[in-house]
């Protein structure tokens, strides 16, 4: 049984390598560049965007606001992406992999705001009002032609829909309840695991039953209180290693570009570990590219497909290029102030890898990204484990409330409105399953999914950037974002 496990174990990393190997990579940050230029590098709107996301917009079709929608995208990404995640791609793929997940965070902004324009410009109705969109709606009424929709739209659709709802038990259940379990142990050892669990599921049933709109306004109280708390914490490790931030910064840069990328006990991961560790995480933090944050932006009031793309896009910058960079960095910065933090392991600087501690059977010991994570906070007395512990259980509950959207949505696509309570009872018996004893045999299984549902939805993108980019042209640089879009948002049979 051990033999087939780790033999399990091996194909599936094997098939993550497979899956974020150079196509794949050039795929994500190829339509990142791409669609920079095709929106005349929309990442300078963004002072637009965060304006737009704190104005209300009462006339506007739609189900929940703007900025309950971004609330709801941001409760999806800021979370373990950036606590657990960022610890793994620097474990993994040593610290030059924070760099990538920074690249893709600036131009990922692009990606973001196309697959929003998309996603709202032909989102559709069910047949009680409710906003239905999302990469599928936008694969069909996007290439549909006299009443018809092109057998290959309808492929790229019901991929997408698939590949995100088997997604959601990956990087929005199990991962989620997982992460959240580590790292109330590691601080309050006693609590059982299965405890947690059960805590998980009823705090998340009570709310998903209700709908988008209960989600939204959940997500709309927690989120800034939770950014805000985390971000404070960070800023104080950083004062803390004051005289190691900048050191860190330049070991991030130089080892994004170097053979030496790498530390968690191997030499030689280099830079495509960093590369590949970093752009996979980056996405998994900020979800660019993946068409999940735009399937909650469809439920937005917004009188055109650029203001909610605009408000959307923010939520990129906030998540990637402010609190993932500060991860990293407090994260870096914490491993040269205390050279045998990882388990008693030695940080060599020079050559940026840790040699870790031999255990008492001899074995190497490797601490994982929650691990590390954990360590770093440590370093604040009194409160620092209690921030992250409180940030972690906020973090993880709310990104587990917006995926549970985006699999219910994808859901009701695929099967009709009769399949959402089978699939809500599932996510959250999924969840229980995450507390009670998965690893990172999941998270690597969630990479695969991300990379998987983020192929039809960035073919989809791709295919229609030229309209994307003449309505970009039109809303935002012809200064007419009070416009009012009088397209028609055709009916869609949900029974």
């Amino acid at each position: 049984m051990d033999a087939f496990a780790t033999g399990l174990v091996d194909f599936i990393n094997a098939v993550d390598a497979w899956v974020w190997g150079v196509p794949m990579l050039v795929l994500l940050l190829g339509s990142h560049l791409y669609l920079t230029i095709r929106t005349k590098f929309i990442q300078r709107k963004l002072l637009t965007g965060i304006k737009l996301s704190v104005t209300k917009d009462p006339d506007a079709p739609g189900d929940v606001s703007q900025f309950g929608a971004l609330c709801t995208a941001l409760s999806a990404t800021i979370g373990t992406g950036n606590i657990v995640g960022v610890g793994t791609a620097v474990v993994m793929g040593g610290p030059g992999a924070v760099f990538w997940m920074w690249i893709t965070g600036v131009f990922g902004i692009a990606t973001k705001y196309s697959e929003t324009y998309a996603a709202v410009k032909y989102r559709v109705k069910d047949h009680s009002g409710n906003m239905l969109g999302g990469a599928m709606y936008a694969w069909r009424r996007g290439f549909e032609k006299d009443g018809k929709v092109p057998w290959w739209a309808s492929l790229g659709a019901g991929a997408f829909a698939v590949f995100a709802a088997i997604a959601s038990f990956g990087i929005g259940s199990a991962v989620q309840s997982n992460a959240l379990t580590n790292v109330v142990v590691q601080n309050m050892p006693g609590v059982p695991a299965w405890g947690i669990g059960l805590a998980i599921v009823i705090a998340v049933s009570i709310v998903i039953f209700g709908g988008v709109k209960v989600i939204s306004s959940v997500c709309e109280k927690l989120v800034p209180f939770m950014a805000i708390a985390y971000v404070w914490g960070c800023i104080v490790i950083l004062g803390m290693n004051w005289e190691y931030v900048w050191p860190a910064i330049c070991m991030i840069v130089t080892c994004a570009f170097t053979p030496q990328a790498a530390f968690g006990g191997a030499v030689g991961f280099g830079l495509a570990r960093a590369l590949q560790f970093g752009c996979a995480r980056g996405l998994f933090s900020n979800e660019s590219g993946m068409g999940s944050a735009p399937i909650v932006a469809s439920a937005a009031s917004t009188r055109n497909p650029a203001r909610q793309a605009l408000v959307s896009m923010t939520g990129t910058f906030w998540d990637t290029v402010i609190v993932c960079a500060l991860t990293g960095i407090v994260l870096v910065s914490t491993l040269l102030a205390n050279p045998d933090l990882l388990a008693g392991g030695v940080f060599d600087p020079d050559a940026g890898i840790v040699m870790p501690a031999v255990g008492a059977d001899g074995a190497p010991v490797v601490i994982d990204g929650s691990g590390l994570t954990t360590l770093a906070f440590n370093q604040i007395p009194y409160v620092g484990a209690p921030i992250l512990v409180i940030g972690m259980i906020l973090f993880s509950y709310s990104t587990i409330l917006g995926w549970s959207y985006y699999g219910n949505r994808c859901i009701t696509y695929l099967f009709g409105k009769r399949a959402i309570r089978p699939y809500q009872v599932i996510f959250v018996f999924v969840a229980f399953l995450g507390a009670i004893g998965v690893g990172d045999v999941v998270w690597t299984i969630s990479d695969i999914t991300n990379a998987l549902m983020a192929v039809p939805n960035i073919i989809m993108v791709l295919l229609l950037s030229g309209l994307i980019a003449k309505g970009t042209q039109h809303y935002v640089y012809d200064h007419n974002l009070e416009e009012k879009d009088e397209t028609p948002i055709p009916q869609y049979d949900t029974k």
